[in-house]
């Protein structure tokens, strides 16, 4: 049995260039037939963690957190609805969308791992909030989207209450940090090498050819 390549993803559930970057390393994981190769694992970072319940309007936030003018901000949201289309994804920006507290999401989506619906539910995650203009720290749509993936939605829910839980999840967090991931998403190689940012199709595939090879001559 050949050994798996083991690719972490630091991300968000509300970052949007996560999901640039997801959807670019799965199309070249696709064009390369080499899905029975890839091991994935989601590792948790909150852009925002001390983003309070009731979260704060997106438009007002990105001019606080980077100085972006409205200008700006609209520009770069056309530039990522354009990407996220070709790449299959909607993004639908709109005037009174909030950026939300995400800690709750990263709760579940380590429940979700133990079941193999990781990936499932942080991309049903990542379309409740730029596909479907859902709010993802409601724990009616956490438990939507645990229901349509699969998962006993009262199971994962209760984990949202666990002190444990939520001590681990911030643990890791750290952890990441310590490594040096301070901005999303950073795509782990074997734990051994890293590129952060959407980098292009071809990129991935350039390093993921490269690690197999290596993989097969071990």
């Amino acid at each position: 049995m050949k050994e798996k390549l083991k690719i972490d993803i630091v991300s968000d559930v509300v970052c949007p260039w996560c999901t640039i970057g997801y959807k670019r390393l799965e199309k070249a994981i696709k064009e390369l037939g080499i899905e029975d190769q890839i091991e994935i694992e989601w590792q948790p970072f909150e852009l925002n963690p001390n983003m309070p319940a009731e979260g704060q309007n997106v438009t007002e936030h990105i001019t606080e957190k980077y100085g972006a003018t409205l200008e700006q901000q609209k520009e770069s949201q056309q530039h990522m609805t354009e990407v996220g289309a070709e790449l299959g994804f909607k993004f639908d920006y709109f005037d009174d969308m909030r950026m939300v507290n995400t800690f709750n999401a990263h709760v579940l989506l380590e429940y979700a791992k133990a079941f193999g619906k990781q990936t499932e539910l942080k991309m049903t995650l990542t379309k409740a909030f730029f596909s479907d203009r859902k709010d993802v720290s409601d724990r009616n749509i956490l438990k939507e989207a645990l229901i349509n993936v699969g998962l006993n939605a009262d199971d994962a829910l209760a984990q949202l209450d666990n002190e444990e839980t939520r001590y681990q999840i911030r643990q890791t967090q750290n952890y990441w940090k310590n490594l040096g991931v301070n901005s999303v998403p950073t795509v782990v190689f074997n734990r051994k090498s890293a590129v952060t940012g959407a980098q292009p199709i071809d990129t991935f595939k350039q390093v993921l050819n490269e690690l197999i090879a290596e993989q097969a001559n071990a």
